[in-house]
């Protein structure tokens, strides 16, 4: 069956709220999501999706037709000017907008194995940054996001679409402060695991690239403003920089995330072919 809605209902102003308000999506423990690839990624990767919206007057395509047949979840078909609003577009809608269940901030649901590599994120305060490390950290092999403190929501529009549906094929996980993870790390070393915590920063103590990352690895990145807070900057067992040129005295916290992120899978594939050849 397929709820119509028309008007702006109470449905539709909860959807809305779901755009703006961080509270109102972890109290709802959902969030919207649109495009093919994240819809198509969410769904291949299992996520549960409670509603799929789509247009009243636009015909279907052939993936939106074969996504609302196969995928269980509800049904409604809402006036195009209305879904618009829902996909934060002043002209056209989306044609599907997803409504998707929220994963619990477990820890447990980052595996960590002898290869592991996992990104910490700091107090980062755009919601964008967000989305842009998750998609570097899922484009280099990492197992996971962890993001720490005060800090922008994963769940965020931007973050989402940043993500381009990486978010949903990499953990993402939100911790209040570097105790949770703390304990995460003990209980790893206790099993045999050394994960060694890597911060970066513009006077870190070595450069990137004189830096053996082939084991398993946490790299921190700090907020964008003031970088790594002191108490994670006690728990680094190393800090490194990144060789600069040119005017620019630093980079990003996306930039410089991502630049770590492909040195570290530049070694690790180096190291995996000269152990092939031995």
């Amino acid at each position: 069956m397929v709820q119509r809605i028309t008007s702006r209902n109470a449905r539709f102003q909860q959807w809305q709220s779901l755009l703006s308000n961080r509270n109102k999506r972890q109290r709802a423990g959902e969030f919207l999501v649109q495009g093919v690839r994240p819809i198509s990624v969410a769904v291949r990767q299992g996520w549960p999706v409670r509603t799929l919206i789509h247009s009243t007057e636009r015909p279907l395509s052939r993936w939106a037709e074969e996504l609302l047949r196969d995928v269980s979840a509800e049904r409604v078909a809402m006036d195009p000017r209305l879904l618009a609003e829902l996909g934060e577009k002043n002209e056209s809608a989306p044609e599907v907008v997803a409504a998707m269940e929220m994963p619990p901030d477990d820890l447990s649901r980052i595996e960590a194995g002898g290869d592991f590599l996992g990104v910490l994120f700091d107090r980062p305060t755009g919601p964008g940054n967000i989305g842009t490390v998750i998609r570097s950290a899922d484009a280099f092999g990492a197992h996971g996001l962890i993001v720490t403190g005060h800090a922008a929501d994963v769940y965020d529009p931007k973050s989402v679409r940043a993500s381009t549906g990486s978010l949903f094929a990499l953990p993402a996980v939100r911790v209040p402060s570097h105790r949770e993870v703390l304990r995460w790390l003990e209980e790893r070393r206790e099993h045999g695991l050394g994960i060694t915590v890597v911060g970066t920063d513009e006077d870190g103590e070595a450069e990137l690239f004189d830096t053996d990352l082939t084991g398993p690895v946490l790299l921190l990145v700090g907020n964008e403003t003031k970088g790594l807070s002191a108490a994670w900057r006690e728990l680094c067992d190393r800090t490194v920089r990144i060789p600069m040129a040119g005017s620019a005295s630093s980079l990003n916290a996306a930039g410089a995330a991502t630049a770590v992120l492909y040195e570290v899978s530049r070694q690790r594939i180096a190291a995996a072919r000269a152990a092939g050849r031995s």
